[in-house]
């Protein structure tokens, strides 16, 4: 079939939308006429057009679903997705600018239909659905949700809405026949059945890492089953059972060709997305105790020969990579992961995150020299990496906006291509020397609890699918939190919300740190900027504002002293390693506090004023005069422990170690290095529960808020990659 066979398919099926519209009774005859194109020919409808038809390159059914998604984009919103004054500006607007946002045009849409459309949409084809029954099958998933209104307005707007999800579902199955009908043509021209997925766990919680023995048939995995604690699993491709390894609070990191593992010992969160444990060398026979290696150690990867290591680890605030185990090929200040070395052994692929607290990555590739080169452009998530077995592609698991992670390729000459995509997110976790992978089918939340002054029972106060929390006023009334997820969009987006559970306020765009201490202003960082901007939101009316923060890296940690007029940032200059900075507000000039090495806690600075709690080059907590001078340890609190917030009398510090499920909070006496507890929290279903944090109690400690991830996987053997 050619082209312009499947626009007459895509054109009929538009009609039986209108035909539903209007309440005519629709037929099922498929046009079958076509005209033959050519590459290089511009062909379409002016607006409709694909960025690829538009360029004169060849067409095939993904721009059909192009074309689909610009015509529902209009159906929704009652404009165009791309227009212009002259047909030349409607063309450059589809290869250059997105659409509008469906939120601004109409405050009904929900935002799974939503990214429906902006998914049929993307500019590179790759990137948008793989068929019409997969767009079929996201349409169904929303026909029975409603809309986000609490309450639906009678009049026309409620009866329209009733034919719409029909209306789209029928045109798109117009459009699945059509794909059908040229799915052999498809063939001829280079399109292959997509991989096929076999599951390999069935049970309910989490699982973080898999690995290959070097049999290909044998898998150890490490998972959390059912609530509790993490250990490792054996498991054949050829039978359903899985058998208990006899390593507990340990996580498979690698194995090598002649079959010893790398594992992690008493592997726990050092903060998200970041653990940590002592490296050890075991047998995937098992039998004998593990050889320990290394302490304080994130991740590691035999190389191909099994006679070196690469790993990653923390030294004084800087994150580096080590090839082998003691020379520094790479250092940043933001974090690498999934460290694997290519099969000639001579290079790392690794993933380049540029900010604590968050996945967002780009895939990069480094020499024994130190060499660095980046492969792809930045990713909004990314999580999971391998060699293709010839070293040709490195193959990662990732998603430009939210956290649903599909499969992707890149070539050491930078060409991308997309590998696979289902709903939901994908990890992948190891590839074999026959090409076929392990891949975790990942479900994940961030979720929020806590209690207000005014009641005794805790309450849900998440909002969307990844609702970070970050801070909460000193009444207990109000938090600050952030989506970072698929419903927060490209940028992230910043909320606050009553602690009563009453509707969130979006703020703006960026990542929410703090409220000022009159709860008049929220400092947030800009996730889209380069390098990333602190920004000051008004809670009420008013505008934001940008604060000079000039070439600085700044992080993700931010508090104001108690009078409000200054803020303490964490941030680095260009090839120096992280501390502490002050600038007055809204315009001062930043300026540094600490040597390098420091970094500030969230909600640091003292009631008083006169010091900030931070974390120094040997992890130590200090208290660090800020107006100048040496620092002092503060006793009894141990690296590990996480401080939350000062009392109201600048006595005690609250603290808790986020390693231990249920978290248990203490309150931490300054002066003499004494603990008192104060609470356990957890949240009563705890399936999948990996990480609590932050902990955010009032400083009187009447209420209190916290953040929990949830995780819920289930392995995957994925063959037929081409």
């Amino acid at each position: 079939m050619t082209k312009d066979g499947r626009i007459k398919i895509l054109d009929f099926g538009l009609a039986k939308l209108k035909q539903l519209e209007s309440g005519e009774e629709l037929k099922t005859d498929i046009p079958t006429g076509t005209v033959g194109t050519e590459p290089g020919v511009v062909l379409g409808t002016m607006g409709y057009m694909s960025p690829e038809q538009v360029r004169g390159k060849p067409a095939d059914y993904r721009s059909d679903l192009f074309a689909f998604g610009a015509i529902l984009f209009e159906m929704l919103s009652g404009q165009r997705a791309f227009r212009g004054d002259t047909a030349a500006d409607t063309m450059s607007a589809i290869l250059t600018k997105e659409p509008p946002d469906l939120s601004t045009t109409n405050r009904d849409i929900h935002p799974g239909l939503d990214r429906i459309v902006r998914h049929c949409l993307e500019k590179n084809p790759e990137e948008r659905f793989h068929s019409a029954h997969d767009l079929a099958f996201d349409l169904e998933a929303l026909s029975g949700i409603s809309t986000p209104s609490a309450a639906v307005r009678p009049g026309v707007g409620t009866r329209k809405r009733t034919w719409l999800l029909p209306a789209l579902l029928a045109g798109v199955s117009v459009l699945a026949t059509g794909g059908a009908i040229g799915f052999v043509a498809g063939k001829k021209a280079g399109f292959v059945p997509p991989p096929a997925f076999q599951q390999l766990t069935f049970r309910r919680g989490e699982l973080v890492s898999a690995r290959f023995a070097p049999d290909g048939q044998t898998v150890l995995y490490s998972s959390a089953w059912d609530g509790k604690p993490m250990e490792i699993f054996a498991a054949r491709t050829d039978r359903p059972e899985s058998r208990v390894f006899g390593l507990a609070a340990a996580e498979v990191l690698s194995i090598s060709r002649s079959g010893e593992m790398l594992v992690s010992l008493n592997r726990h969160v050092v903060e998200p997305f970041i653990r940590s444990g002592t490296l050890a060398e075991v047998g995937v026979s098992g039998g004998v105790a593990p050889r320990e290696l290394a302490t304080d150690v994130q991740w590691a990867d035999w190389s191909p020969d099994g006679s070196t290591i690469a790993i990653v680890r923390d030294l004084n605030q800087r994150n580096q990579l080590e090839y082998p185990i003691g020379r520094v090929i790479y250092q940043t200040a933001g974090w690498v992961s999934h460290p694997r070395i290519a099969p000639d052994g001579r290079s790392v692929a690794f993933l380049d995150h540029p900010l604590r607290r968050d996945d967002g990555a780009s895939v990069a590739i480094v020499d024994k020299d130190g060499k660095k080169r980046t492969l792809t452009g930045p990713f909004a998530s990314s999580y999971g990496l391998a060699w293709r077995p010839d070293g040709k592609e490195v193959w990662f698991t990732a998603a430009k906006i939210g956290a649903n992670r599909a499969i992707h390729a890149v070539s050491l000459s930078t060409s991308e291509r997309l590998i696979a995509r289902v709903t939901q997110s994908l990890t992948i976790q190891d590839v074999a020397r026959d090409g076929s992978a392990l891949v975790s089918h990942d479900s994940f939340r961030i979720g929020i609890q806590g209690r207000s002054p005014d009641e005794d029972k805790e309450r849900e106060l998440a909002w969307l699918d990844w609702s970070a929390l970050f801070d909460v006023t000193n009444d207990g009334k109000t938090i600050l939190f952030s989506e970072t997820g698929e419903g927060s969009g490209p940028g992230y987006s910043v909320f606050m919300r009553g602690t009563d559970g009453s509707a969130p306020v979006r703020l703006g765009e960026g990542v929410g740190l703090s409220f000022s201490p009159d709860g008049k202003w929220v400092v947030a960082i800009t996730a889209k900027a380069e390098p990333p901007q602190l920004v000051l939101y008004p809670t009420g009316a008013g505008e934001k504002k940008v604060l000079p923060t000039g070439d600085l890296a700044v992080e993700a940690a931010a508090g104001f002293t108690p009078d409000g007029r200054v803020l303490v940032f964490n941030a680095s200059e260009a090839g120096r390693g992280t501390r502490v900075f002050l600038i007055e507000v809204p315009g001062g000039k930043p300026r540094a506090l600490t040597p390098e090495g420091y970094r500030s806690f969230f909600s640091g600075v003292s009631p008083d004023g006169k010091v900030v709690l931070a974390a120094g080059p040997d992890q130590k907590r200090y208290l660090y005069p800020m107006s100048g001078g040496e620092p002092v340890a503060v006793s009894g609190l141990q690296p590990d422990e996480t401080p939350a917030r000062w009392s109201a009398d600048g006595r005690f510090l609250y603290v808790y170690r986020r390693r231990d499920l249920p978290v248990r909070v203490s309150r931490l006496e300054i002066a003499t290095g004494k603990r008192e507890p104060w609470k356990e929290l957890m949240p009563s279903d705890g399936a999948g529960v990996v990480d609590l944090s932050p902990v955010l109690p009032t400083r009187d400690g009447r209420a209190y808020v916290y953040g929990y991830s949830r995780k819920l996987s289930d392995l995957y053997l994925l063959d037929g990659i081409k």
